[in-house]
């Protein structure tokens, strides 16, 4: 460059009818000079780069590359996560139904049991299947009674005594409790080792028996780490249950159970 400005001041002091056009002839000379200039540096750079990654080994090699970092990234991406849970059962025709969709989707789901539904060996032989298929399994009472409104021992029974069948059933303690119409009483936090767990959405499918109803009001409502509620006690809401989760692991959601979801 030093010699272009040079050249230049030469020109500057010559004929002025040849001005212009050395003017621009030395400024043709600069652009070709920052092109050489740059042609110079950069493949060098490059090569040199280049020569770097392809001296490591095949593993390291391919973390440096632009497709690898983008792959990279799409693996650690995490799916939001929701849980979908179902009250009141087991319930000897619809449960299996919707264990047979959960089973073919590879989905887990949360079950609150009633105690007193647990009685029959059939259902027994129900709630073993959950229990072996991955899905958690909670409390619900023995009774399906409203829990404030009991005496603090009878509350505590229907608690306990619930808890001690699903644990003969299935070999464990559930430890997670929901209160029947989300009614919790606080003096049991002291009096129990269970922990209660609500809802953020729910379809009222025990009330409104429509599918298609009961499904639009799901998913059009759900967002990361929310807690669906359903019954497995109707044939309307197991339905609902599996377009659901067909229509919202379409748009990327990932199910696991309520303890997955509080643990993460």
């Amino acid at each position: 460059m030093i010699c272009l400005k040079r050249a230049y001041n030469v020109t500057k002091s010559g004929q002025s009818g040849e001005n212009m056009g050395l003017k621009k002839y030395i400024q043709c000379l600069q652009v070709v000079y920052i092109m050489l200039l740059t042609g110079m540096v950069f493949p060098w750079s490059f090569l040199d780069n280049t020569s770097k990654i392809e001296s490591m080994d095949p593993g390291r090699a391919e973390m440096f590359s632009t497709n690898a970092r983008s792959c990279v990234s799409e693996t650690e991406f995490e799916k939001p996560k929701i849980a979908i849970t179902f009250d009141d059962g087991p319930n000897i025709t619809y449960t299996p139904q919707l264990l047979d969709g959960l089973k073919k989707r590879n989905v887990r789901a949360t079950f609150f049991l009633v105690g007193q539904n647990m009685e029959a060996e059939q259902n027994q032989a129900i709630v073993r299947r959950m229990f072996e298929e991955g899905h958690l399994i909670g409390n619900h009472s023995y009774h399906h009674l409203e829990i404030p409104k009991l005496e603090l021992e009878e509350a505590v029974k229907e608690i306990k005594d619930t808890e001690m069948l699903i644990e003969q059933i299935t070999g464990e303690k559930s430890g997670y409790f929901r209160p029947p119409y989300g009614s919790w009483d606080k003096r049991l936090e002291k009096q129990v080792s269970v922990i209660p767990i609500l809802w953020t959405i729910d379809p009222r499918d025990w009330e409104n028996k429509n599918r298609a109803q009961i499904v639009n009001k799901v998913v059009t409502e759900v967002k990361e780490n929310d807690i669906i509620l359903l019954h497995d006690c109707y044939g309307s809401s197991v339905e609902a249950a599996l377009e659901i989760i067909d229509i919202l692991k379409n748009k990327g959601f990932d199910f696991v159970t309520v303890e997955q979801l509080i643990m993460d």
